[in-house]
This record gives C-alpha cells, sequence and structure tokens, in this order.
C-alpha cells in the first residue's frame, strides 16, 4: 500500500530531508566526535547518546526518501461542497449524540490526538468526497461499523502548518 501525498506534502518532506543532510547530519557528526575525545567508549554516555542521535537521524533520512518513492502523489483539490483534503469537517455521532471538528490530512500529517484525520484511516475513507448532511458509514474491521452525519464542510490551505508523522 502507497501512501498518499499532495506535492506540497512532497515539498516539505523534502525540505526536512536537505535539512537533516546539511544542518543534522553536521551537528551530530561534531557530537560523536566530541564524545569520543571523552576517553573510554565503554562508559561513555555521552558517545553512547550521540551515536544514537547519529542513528536516528540517518534512519529519519531514509525514512523520508522511501516515502518519496513508494508514494502516490494525489491532488488536493475537491468539490466546494464536499470533503477534500485540507477541510476542517464537523461530524456528528448519532450514536452517542456528540460532534467532533477534524481535518482531512494525507497519512504523513495525520495525528488523531490533534484532530487530523489521514485520508487513509476508515473515518477519513467514509468522509472523503461526501457532502453535507450526507450519512456516512465508518467501516472499521468486519465485525464494527458506525455512522456519523457531516454538519459542516470548511474549506481550509494547506499553508505547511501540521508537522509530519515521525514514522
Amino acid at each position: 500500500m502507497y501512501d498518499k501525498i499532495t506535492q506540497k506534502d512532497v515539498d516539505r518532506i523534502k525540505k526536512e530531508i536537505e535539512y537533516r543532510k546539511v544542518v543534522v547530519r553536521k551537528e551530530a557528526l561534531e557530537d560523536v566526535k566530541e564524545a569520543r575525545a571523552h576517553g573510554d567508549l565503554s562508559e561513555n554516555f555521552e558517545y553512547k547518546a550521540a551515536k544514537q542521535f547519529k542513528n536516528q537521524n540517518e534512519s529519519r533520512i531514509r525514512y523520508l526518501e522511501r516515502m518519496i518513492k513508494t508514494a502516490q502523489i494525489i491532488s488536493e483539490e475537491s468539490a466546494d461542497n464536499e470533503v477534500g483534503v485540507n477541510d476542517r469537517v464537523t461530524i456528528y455521532y448519532p450514536e452517542d449524540d456528540e460532534e467532533e471538528t477534524v481535518k482531512i490530512v494525507t497519512t504523513v500529517r495525520s495525528n488523531s490526538l490533534k484532530g487530523r484525520i489521514g485520508i487513509d484511516s476508515p473515518l477519513g475513507k467514509a468522509l472523503l468526497h461526501h457532502q453535507v448532511e450526507d450519512r456516512v458509514s465508518v467501516k472499521v474491521n468486519d465485525d464494527y461499523t458506525y455512522d456519523v452525519i457531516i454538519k459542516n464542510i470548511e474549506k481550509l490551505e494547506d499553508k505547511g502548518e501540521d508537522e509530519l508523522r515521525k514514522y
């Protein structure tokens, strides 16, 4: 399965890769050199921490590069009256008599704790391309489905404020 990302996501990912290669990599190597200079490496916590940070940075670079290579680029465009990427959507849960407002985003920017729901999540998939007052069934798995009603759709522009998911 490919992650679905927008061209703006690709641009943000490339910017982070460049920053990590030019700035963070240099700092990490300096930290390792400095910690190594402190002597006995077997009990040198600073050295171990510096190596771990360096390795995490390299791992993040590989992850981001792989993301770009394997992702499917999608359009941010959607009709004015339907749910699309970057829209803020107010939904009503009839079963619980509660409302919630979420932002529909690409997978690399999803973070349910911050109200950002990925387009590949059950809720995100269900909401995409539906309109206000539509009753939508959200299939979580083969055994559980629930309904929501779309109450409002607010069109937003992706201004690059949503941080990229870590992994």
